[in-house]
């Protein structure tokens, strides 16, 4: 489904957002990694098959955003941020992962890279977990976009 956005609107940057429950800042991903695992049903209800994502793709391939800007940036706006060097082995990765395997194989002037939102303050399970309002969020993501846009 990407794959054929990317084809159809030829864009010069592809962000993707997610959620990382336990997380209390956004987190710009550093390194999509070539493995998948996961013990819970994604949305439609399968679960991936432990192992590499591509048999032919690198280990790993890194973001073209300029992470450590957005994180400033973001800071600057007075919202907590930080580096991740982890999207994790599930949907996030995975998703991160395709896009870069896209961009090193057929696509070398895209920039891509991932962002991980905290939880909502209703996901948080009464503040058991670290949560962000939407518009917090929502402006996070505007000045991570922004400042991406600049490089």
């Amino acid at each position: 489904m990407v794959k054929k956005a990317i084809e159809k609107e030829n864009p010069e940057m592809v962000i993707n957002v997610g959620q990382a429950g336990g997380r209390s800042a956004i987190t710009p991903e550093r390194i999509a990694i070539n493995f998948q695992a996961g013990s819970t049903p994604d949305n439609s209800g399968k679960g991936p098959k432990e192992g590499k994502i591509q048999a032919d793709g690198l280990d790993g391939y890194f973001t073209q955003l300029p992470i450590k800007k957005m994180v400033t940036a973001i800071r600057h706006a007075g919202l907590p941020a930080q580096v991740s060097n982890s999207a994790g082995t599930y949907v996030c990765n995975h998703l991160f992962y395709e896009i870069q395997y896209l961009i090193h194989h057929d696509y070398p002037n895209l920039k891509a890279g991932f962002i991980h939102i905290p939880y909502l303050p209703s996901q948080a399970k009464n503040g058991r977990y670290p949560s962000m309002s939407l518009d917090n969020m929502v402006t996070g993501l505007t000045v991570a976009i922004e400042t991406a846009a600049m490089y």
